[in-house]
């Protein structure tokens, strides 16, 4: 059903019904035990159970911002049970959305399920939204078909209080190496969505392809974006397809931070027009996984010019208040030219109103505390960064990268920073990086040198960015392996309802 015919009906459910409830003795159920990553802050059992079925109804606040939140639910609820809850002839039991500000912190929500009743409260349509994928994650994969002459599906009672502990938990994807689709990145970015993932970071550019549209320098595209590592087709996106990405992406409350790499990683942009060349070499096409020969002319105004107009440009289309200049393995930019450049292009970036973000090595210019380091390697440019009260997001490659093998079985990936099974992903303290105050958040690169296809890039994705988003959402003491391999063993069957190419790691039991 399309989504305005829906939306006609939202507004009936305008109250809280108070329907009698049905005579009906669920099993004893524990909230506790459910298998909701990321794990919430609080969870109170109350062992009743909440009938979701072919009676129940939605009631929202009438606000476009979370209607369109309910349109989710409504539409995920029925992917999962086949129940169409615009279509309820009588009511036993209410899903509600409240909006309710005393809940004063970013995306915390408060979820109270009784045997009548599921009310959902937040702040926000944000909020809210994070709340949503608890829900969708507490509804069982099949009905109870013994309770009623209908099939219900028992959510279990008691209250939920959550919230995330950094605000910054994503994951990055280079679509410079190889490309991917806009129909990838959606599927990708509707799967990060049920794990609370809020920050999606798109590798734009590098030494092998320029993947957006530039429509001051279009020869970025005509030349720049014509193949990938070990040939191909290349690709890239119109400046109309990257903002159906960034659209997508604000549904699902995530945030696209655009990275353009640079000074070094720049020679497909140099190949498209060779002034921007600094390293005194005739520029070729490359198609090598080599890094670190690139590097822009850092001495002459007229690239700045150029990074100018790409940022002027990528910005435009990009509501968040983050632009990525890379910054990292400019092997061949002199130390001093390197700093010059970096400050020069926080300028150009704080001019239309966004905040840098950059590799671990950026923290070693002269920038302002605005400005935020992505730790992937240095622990001196970490502290660093912290010196100049910069804030910090953490990569380390050694743990976060998605890119590297699981083991000597893997069929893609890299192992520079060694293997990375799914225990190793989830066994490390953010915390231990810095407090809380001085980190942004927790973030999984997946370099895209070894994958081709959207089978291939879930295959190093999952399940270990699901670990990732619970690294980023719970706080430390309520973070448990044991606990997590349970639970993340039942979301096998998510990732197989919708056609996920996981990894099917022998760690856990599927």
């Amino acid at each position: 059903m399309k989504l305005d015919a829906r939306l006609l009906l939202l507004p009936l459910f305008a109250l809280l019904s108070c329907n009698a409830n049905r005579d009906i003795n669920f099993p004893t159920t524990d909230l506790t035990l459910t298998q909701v990553i990321p794990q919430p802050l609080e969870v109170i059992a109350s062992n009743d159970g909440f009938a979701l079925d072919q009676h129940t109804s939605l009631t929202v606040p009438d606000n476009m911002a979370w209607r369109n939140v309910g349109e989710y639910l409504i539409n995920k609820i029925e992917f999962k049970t086949g129940l169409d809850l615009t279509n309820t002839s009588k009511t036993y039991t209410d899903i509600v959305f409240i909006k309710d500000e005393r809940l004063e912190d970013d995306e915390s929500y408060q979820l109270t399920i009784s045997k009548d009743s599921l009310v959902l409260r937040a702040k926000d349509a944000e909020a809210a939204f994070r709340g949503v994928q608890t829900i969708r994650q507490l509804i069982p994969e099949s009905s109870n078909d013994t309770l009623s002459t209908q099939p219900i599906w028992v959510i279990p009672t008691g209250i939920i209080n959550d919230k995330p502990q950094y605000e910054h938990r994503g994951t990055m994807l280079d679509v410079a190496r190889h490309f991917f689709s806009v129909e990838d990145v959606k599927k990708y970015l509707d799967v990060l969505a049920y794990y609370k993932i809020n920050v999606f970071h798109i590798h734009l550019t590098d030494d092998q392809g320029w993947r957006i549209e530039i429509k001051s320098w279009p020869r970025l595209t005509e030349v720049g974006s014509l193949t990938g590592v070990g040939g191909g087709p290349g690709g890239f996106y119109t400046q109309e397809e990257y903002k159906e990405i960034v659209d997508y992406a604000a549904e699902r409350h995530i945030m696209v931070i655009p990275e353009v790499d640079m000074p070094g990683h720049t020679n497909s942009a140099s190949l498209a027009y060779n002034f921007l060349n600094g390293n005194g070499k005739e520029i070729e096409q490359v198609t090598s996984m080599a890094v670190g020969y690139s590097t822009f002319d850092t001495r002459k105004d007229t690239v700045y010019q150029f990074i100018d107009d790409v940022v002027r440009e990528i910005s435009a289309l990009s509501p968040g208040p983050y632009f990525h200049i890379g910054g990292d393995e400019s092997l061949v930019t002199k130390e001093e030219d390197y700093i010059y450049f970096v400050d020069r292009v926080e300028k150009i970036v704080e001019l239309y109103d966004k905040r840098l973000i950059g590799w671990d090595e950026v923290a070693t210019a002269n920038l302002s505390s605005n400005s935020v380091a992505q730790v992937w390697n240095s622990e001196e440019n970490k502290e660093l960064a912290f010196q100049k009260d910069m804030k910090v997001i953490l990569s380390p490659a050694k743990k976060a990268y998605l890119d590297m093998k699981y083991d000597t079985d893997s069929k893609f990936g890299l192992r520079w920073a060694g293997y990375i099974p799914v225990d190793t992903a989830y066994l490390w303290s953010p915390e231990s990086y810095g407090s809380i105050d001085d980190v942004l958040g927790v973030e999984a690169p997946l370099w895209g040198e070894t994958i081709r296809t959207i089978d291939e890039l879930e295959y190093l994705a999952f399940p270990r960015v699901i670990g990732y988003a619970e690294l980023g959402w719970t706080t430390q003491e309520n973070r448990s392996w044991n606990s997590y391999k349970k639970r993340l063993a039942h979301h096998g069957q998510f990732l197989r309802r919708n056609n996920v190419s996981y990894y099917p790691s022998e760690k856990i039991d599927w």
